[in-house]
């Protein structure tokens, strides 16, 4: 079994954001570790206090065909391309909109990294 780290481009969305429409895409990291802790993903976000959150798989992949949520994460899809992944902390809330390909294409290599043989 293998680590999975995909990067990807998403939109972090903000009130200045709604009203300009013309948001810049920031780079965040997406792992998965078999061997630490298989049904846990992982989506790093970038900025001046960068953070890491830990979350069910099962709750990503149930949030791209409709509302799901679990603890201080909630994803959903939006639209047909794209979905939002909202994460709630002390410091307040970070709304994070992705492509849904990349995520499905995250979640596919998840299942194969899980199913894995172990080397000799």
């Amino acid at each position: 079994m293998s680590v999975v780290e995909q990067y990807a481009r998403a939109h972090v969305v903000t009130d200045a954001d709604i009203l300009a429409q013309d948001q810049d895409a920031v780079p965040v990291v997406l792992r998965y570790d078999p061997e630490s802790d298989p049904r846990s993903v992982r989506i790093g976000l970038p900025g001046r206090e960068a953070h890491e959150w830990t979350f069910s798989r099962s709750l990503l992949e149930q949030g791209l065909r409709a509302p799901a949520g679990s603890g201080d994460v909630r994803v959903w899809p939006c639209g047909r391309v794209q979905a939002v992944v909202e994460f709630h902390s002390a410091q307040g809330v970070s709304v994070v909109q992705f492509e849904t390909k990349a995520l499905m294409r995250f979640l596919r290599r998840t299942y194969l990294a899980a199913e894995a043989p172990v080397p000799h």
